[in-house]
């Protein structure tokens, strides 16, 4: 995978308004997260039309508390693999919210979201955790990111946040990426 002008080669692009200008700050930081809509349904088009605010809001009573929500990552890793990229990396995606790593807040300011096609209740596909694993090596070759900042939303929000859930194994990811279990 190659990172050409804040874009992912074999991503397909759908460009969300729901980012900005990021401040003038380093990229450090890779934000794992999960989503599925309706929960636990996938294959479906709400995500994409969540993050670039065409979610018809009265499409099932699972979206009544995302209307006028305007949030985005930088990338969605679906559960058969194929990525979608919102937002470009030099751009502030919407993803983390009311955030802390390491003592510094405003996460969205460094940091690039993944969302995996997913739940807190169920494992990810083998594929997802590939792919994940080839997007994290090429982030962190490419904004010089440490691969030990690689955390879950959980870990930046835990008072608000529980994905990517227990189901996600840090341990598989770590062993792609060839990095030591650092939990």
């Amino acid at each position: 995978m190659n990172i050409v002008n804040g874009r992912l080669s074999g991503a397909r692009q759908l460009e969300s308004p729901n980012c900005d200008d990021r401040p003038d700050c380093e990229i450090s930081l890779i934000v794992i997260h999960n989503i599925s809509l309706p929960e636990g349904h996938f294959g479906t088009p709400y995500i994409e039309q969540l993050f670039c605010n065409e979610l018809r809001c009265e499409a099932h009573p699972d979206f009544r508390d995302l209307e006028n929500i305007q949030v985005s990552s930088h990338l969605l890793v679906k559960r058969d693999g194929a990525i979608l990229q919102f937002v470009p990396f030099d751009k502030r995606a919407w993803h983390a919210g009311i955030s802390i790593y390491r003592g510094r807040e405003h996460c969205n300011d460094y940091s690039i979201g993944i969302e995996l096609e997913g739940t807190d209740y169920m494992e990810y596909a083998d594929i997802q955790y590939a792919v994940l694993a080839d997007i994290c090596q090429a982030l962190t070759t490419t904004y010089e990111i440490s691969i030990t900042d690689i955390t879950g939303h959980c870990d930046i929000a835990p008072d608000r946040k529980t994905d990517p859930g227990p189901y996600f194994s840090w341990e598989r990811l770590y062993n792609l990426v060839g990095l030591v279990d650092q939990r």
